[in-house]
């Protein structure tokens, strides 16, 4: 009985898988949006409307802890520099935290248990970093290899990861509790810039964008997060597009929205231990174009 009941314990204070979706775009006019969706990751349906993130932005940077999900930067007509978040296990709309040292938009952002970290944007190398627990303003923690945008990221509780990006074949890592430039990783085959990237605690998988000269792809790609190394194929999304959202489990990483040539609601999954092929998840309640995702159990804090 007492070790039942330790494990018990442990189990409930496990917070529930959510991956939220936040901003976005679309096109003809121009429209910035300001919906945050949710999903529940461990099982499969349409996401519910979370609330509404305080501006009306696309491509942000995401990054979570296991309580709170933030979006950092992003495209409001203009690039700005404002940090805003959610409570991840309720529902709201989100509140101010702080502000980037730079306005970007298409940077990525990873965690570790404590810390979130936006990197990159257009014509932007920096690396900020946020003590997720503390309001306030990001921190210069270094410089990725490259100044790019559309980059993927992700992360082990130690280690911060960017894939690709615009006019970028490399892969860059920090190590997340300290700060400094970060070092090559890499490379990843195809060079995908707009596609989006999760994981669990060991590896690291991104999906879908664009390829010069070909267009858009559904082609996904995953690291171990502890070795170095260039990237090896996963499988296929169900749709090929570009500008997604991506949200992580343990077990799960979804791959929500994008473009082409019409915008995407469709939400994507693979078992990110395994290799193969997307499934249909389910759907977004909007079709959009540079949703950025977040969740409480992705892969920096496991």
């Amino acid at each position: 009985m007492p070790i039942l009941g330790i494990l018990a314990s442990s189990f409930d204070n496990t917070p529930a898988a959510r991956g939220l979706f936040g901003g976005g775009l679309s096109f003809s006019p121009t429209t910035h949006h300001n919906v945050i969706d949710y999903i529940t990751m461990a099982t499969t349906g349409n996401a519910t409307d979370f609330g509404d993130l305080s501006q009306n932005t696309g491509y942000p940077s995401a990054f979570a802890s296991t309580t709170k999900g933030f979006f950092a930067g992003g495209n409001t007509g203009s690039y700005t520099n404002a940090i805003s978040f959610v409570t991840i296990a309720s529902t709201g709309n989100s509140a101010s935290f702080g502000a980037l040292s730079v306005a970007r938009a298409g940077g990525a952002g990873c965690n570790s248990l404590t810390r979130g970290l936006a990197g990159g944007g257009i014509s932007s190398n920096v690396i900020d970093y946020v003590t997720m627990a503390t309001p306030g303003n990001a921190t210069d923690f270094g410089d990725l290899q490259t100044a790019r945008s559309a980059i993927s990221s992700f992360s082990s509780s130690t280690r911060g990861i960017w894939a690709t990006g615009e006019g970028a074949t490399n892969i860059d890592y920090v190590t997340i509790a300290t700060t400094g430039n970060a070092a090559n990783f890499g490379t990843a085959s195809p060079n995908n810039q707009e596609s989006a990237g999760c994981s669990n605690s060991t590896r690291g998988v991104w999906a879908g964008g664009t390829i010069s000269p070909t267009g858009a792809t559904n082609v996904i790609q995953y690291v171990t997060i502890a070795t170095l190394g260039s990237s090896i194929d996963f499988g296929d999304l169900t749709l090929v597009r570009y500008a997604i959202g991506a949200a992580s489990s343990t077990t799960r990483a979804t791959f929500a929205g994008g473009q082409d040539p019409g915008y995407s609601n469709v939400v994507d999954y693979v078992t990110i231990a395994s290799t193969g092929n997307a499934t249909d998840f389910g759907d977004l309640t909007v079709q959009i174009v540079g949703p950025t995702g977040c969740g409480n159990v992705n892969g920096g804090v496991q």
